[in-house]
């Protein structure tokens, strides 16, 4: 897997993005409300910059605002990674 998918907080923007498109706050927001915490704006916009950079998150404009979409790249990916765990979980290891 690529490493930028090694974070968890990627890999959970692309999940919450496999769902659908979503403006950056309303994707901050729910994100912090399945942490139960505040995220660092920086380091969210970090996270959610280094998944475009790499092809599996991109912007598009609605209307006057941005929105974020999982890629099918980003979405391999993320396929990928269920899978594995739905092994692990299978196999318990």
């Amino acid at each position: 897997m690529a490493q930028f998918l090694q974070s968890g907080r990627r890999r959970d923007i692309c999940a919450l993005l496999a769902g659908e498109p979503r403006q950056a706050q309303a994707l901050k927001t729910r994100l912090e409300d399945h942490y139960d915490s505040r995220i660092d704006p920086k380091s969210f916009y970090g996270a959610l910059d280094a998944l475009e950079n790499n092809g599996f998150v991109e912007t598009k404009t609605e209307g006057i605002h941005d929105v974020y979409l999982l890629t099918d790249g980003g979405e391999q990916r993320l396929r990928a990674h269920v899978d594995w765990l739905n092994a692990q979980l299978e196999t318990g290891e």
